[in-house]
Parts: C-alpha cells; sequence; structure tokens
C-alpha cells in the first residue's frame, strides 16, 4: 500500500464476542466528526439471512480467499476453521482512504494486533473488556441467537483473547454502555486530531 501524505488514520476495534464492539463501532460511526468509514472484512463462509455482499461481507469462495492470499491481496487474514476465512482487503482500506476517511474496524484479537504491527503509528488498537467472563456469558445467552455449546465455546475463546489485551493501545471496559461509548469516542477523538 502506498504512503500518501496525509492518508486517514486505523482505528482497531478487538474484543471476545458479546462485549459490545459492534455496538461501540455503530455509535462511533454515527458521529461526523470522527470522519470514520466502516472497514468492510473478506469471508469464504456462506451468506447468512440477509447479509448483503459489499455492505456486510466481500464473500467469496475459498478459492478466490486463497488466490488472493498468494497474492498478497490482504492487510490481515485467518483461516478460522477449515476453508473458513476472514480477512482485510487492502483494496478496502486503499477504497476508505481515498475517500478522506479513517478506517474503522470491527475484527477479531489477532487481526486487530496485525494491523496494529504493520501500521504501528497510523494505528489506535482498542480492546473492548467485558465486565467479567460471568457477565459475558450472560450477555451472549440474552442474545438468543447461539447454542449451549457454542457459548460455551465462545466464553473459552473469550479466556484467550482477554489474556491478550495488554497488547491493545488501551482498554476499554464495558461495564455501563453509556460510559463505555464515552471513553471509546474520548480515545478515538483524541487520536485522530493528534
Amino acid at each position: 500500500m502506498t504512503k500518501e501524505k496525509k492518508q486517514g488514520k486505523l482505528i482497531v476495534f478487538s474484543a471476545p464476542s458479546g462485549s459490545g464492539k459492534t455496538t461501540i463501532v455503530r455509535h462511533l460511526l454515527n458521529i461526523e466528526s470522527l470522519n470514520l468509514e466502516f472497514s468492510i472484512s473478506a469471508t469464504s463462509r456462506e451468506k447468512r439471512g440477509k447479509e448483503i455482499d459489499g455492505k456486510d461481507y466481500y464473500f467469496l469462495s475459498a478459492k478466490e480467499f486463497k488466490s488472493k492470499i498468494k497474492n498478497e491481496e490482504f492487510l490481515e487474514w485467518e483461516e478460522v476453521y477449515r476453508d473458513n476465512f476472514y480477512g482485510t482487503l487492502k483494496t478496502e482500506v486503499e477504497r476508505i482512504w481515498a475517500l478522506g476517511k479513517n478506517v474503522i474496524f470491527d475484527i477479531d484479537v489477532s487481526g486487530g494486533l496485525r494491523i496494529k504491527r504493520k501500521f504501528p503509528e497510523e494505528t489506535l488498537a482498542i480492546f473492548v473488556k467485558p465486565p467479567s467472563i460471568d457477565e459475558l456469558k450472560i450477555r451472549l445467552k440474552k442474545r438468543k441467537t447461539e447454542s449451549a455449546d457454542k457459548i460455551n465455546m465462545r466464553v473459552a475463546k473469550a479466556s484467550a483473547e482477554l489474556a491478550t489485551a495488554p497488547l491493545f493501545d488501551t482498554i476499554v471496559i464495558n461495564d455501563t454502555l453509556e460510559h463505555a461509548l464515552e471513553e471509546a469516542e474520548n480515545e478515538v477523538r483524541q487520536f485522530i486530531n493528534s
């Protein structure tokens, strides 16, 4: 990716599932003065429900995804399960920078840290932390979107993800949503204006 004189900044939000990062990201996208544009991830998984290609994700076949990996077209990518890939296309970040905007990501912990390593000066990496694992489990159950096994799997994964929190630039504890939104907005605004 080419370096321009005044390119946008990269704002990464990562967290265990159920921590509230997507809610925070949506809130920040509605604040015009932050000049944010959402980075749409690519995936090789099938569309779910009413998902739209190019809006929710860029849907690629596993073969297309592997071809783009080989051609080094990703900023970061991960094979979550066999032939089930997720990643950020370099062209997506270039598209947003061409609009004169800052890029905001809602991605997993390892992807967020990869972006931070590639662009250490341009990236603010924020980890959204639930008040506790017990609270996380309650939130996941309240969603009523997954089986008990799936929830237990997410909670187990969350423990490993929580261990990476100190690797991020800042940690926002989502104990009350109002406080987390305010803290996230302050952190992002300060970084963008620096």
